[in-house]
């Protein structure tokens, strides 16, 4: 299958999930460095479900995921 995903690298071979995380539910040493927001967005690989970042607002989530070859799918 060669379905072409608008905003998606060429040449990208990981799917990466970005969803977004409630400060609040995040141990105290992360909440301590999220500089008051409330929600902040976690970028998850497909394949074990392992968090591999946690950045400061959803576009930049994708920008982290397409700058290292990723294909970003947002989860709800």
């Amino acid at each position: 299958m060669d379905t072409k995903y608008e905003g998606i690298p060429e040449g990208a071979t990981r799917i990466v999930y970005v969803r977004p995380v409630k400060v609040a539910d995040l141990p105290a040493e992360v909440q301590a460095h999220a500089g008051g927001l409330q929600t902040i967005y976690a970028l998850h690989d497909a394949t074990g479900g392992d968090r591999l970042a946690l950045v400061r607002d959803r576009a930049l989530a994708f920008a982290l995921a397409r700058q290292n070859d990723m294909a970003p799918v947002n989860v709800h």
